[in-house]
């Protein structure tokens, strides 16, 4: 019933994007209903899940475009992402449009982020899961580029980060995707464990498990809900949340020896 309500009342007011994201906060009313509303405002959540998923679509092109040739990789990954949204036709096109008009030579990404900035730059969160998303699309072809990298600083700095914290966050994400698949089994493993958390060999124990539980905090996905990530976008914070307790995991058995 109210995912139905939800999706027309998100489509009147924000367009196809709010639709999808009206249908998700349908399904979050429901057990709001059952468990309580905790507070949410509703119509506040859909519009930033609005506008977070058409700022990733955009900026998914510009990035795919950055180093002047989209590849198949970065098609592939984009497909799955929309697949994995399980978006409608109708959707979809929209989706690609936004893609397209990223990827378009001259398009400007600051008006964009400044309208993502006044919705959902007050959520920590969002901004952190927006690069997170950006960053995991610019390696899906095996390697992020200088221009693609450049663009990712660009982007950062309008979500409030310096240089210097960008690099920081790009380091651990990358070293976190290190540890997929099985690779936390290479030699220099325990440096990239350390690299993923952000510390160091020199980091206390203490320093460690602050730098992993604050990590685990930000992937949670209640959490990521409740400040307005839609539910079907969970999946890379939970793979990140996985990498990250991998790497926590490598570090405890180093030190227990």
């Amino acid at each position: 019933m109210f995912k139905l309500i939800g999706a027309l009342a998100g489509y009147y007011f924000f367009g196809v994007f709010g639709a999808i994201a009206g249908f998700i906060l349908g399904i979050m009313i429901d057990r709001f209903r059952a468990y309580g509303a905790g507070g949410v405002n509703p119509l506040n959540a859909a519009h930033r899940q609005a506008v977070f998923l058409e700022t990733v679509f955009v900026l998914m092109g510009k990035l795919a475009k950055a180093d002047g040739h989209i590849s198949q990789d970065e098609i592939a990954h984009v497909e799955q992402f929309m697949q994995n949204l399980g978006m409608s036709a109708a959707h979809r096109q929209q989706a690609i449009a936004l893609f397209k008009q990223g990827a378009a030579p001259d398009f400007d990404v600051a008006p964009g982020l400044k309208r993502f900035m006044a919705v959902c730059g007050h959520t920590l969160s969002l901004r952190q899961m927006l690069l997170v998303y950006l960053i995991v699309m610019a390696v899906s072809d095996g390697r992020i580029h200088a221009a693609e990298e450049q663009l990712l600083t660009d982007v950062a700095l309008h979500l409030g980060y310096d240089q210097a914290a960008f690099k920081r966050m790009l380091e651990m994400v990358l070293n976190q995707s290190h540890f997929a698949a099985g690779q936390a089994a290479s030699g220099t493993a325990l440096d990239d464990a350390y690299k993923a958390l952000g510390v160091s060999k020199e980091s206390s124990d203490q320093e460690v498990k602050r730098a992993y539980r604050k990590l685990m905090s930000q992937y949670h996905p209640d959490k990521l809900m409740g400040q307005g990530l839609p539910e079907d976008m969970i999946a890379v914070a939970t793979e990140q949340a996985k990498e990250v307790q991998l790497a926590y995991d490598l570090i405890s058995k180093s030190r227990a020896k």
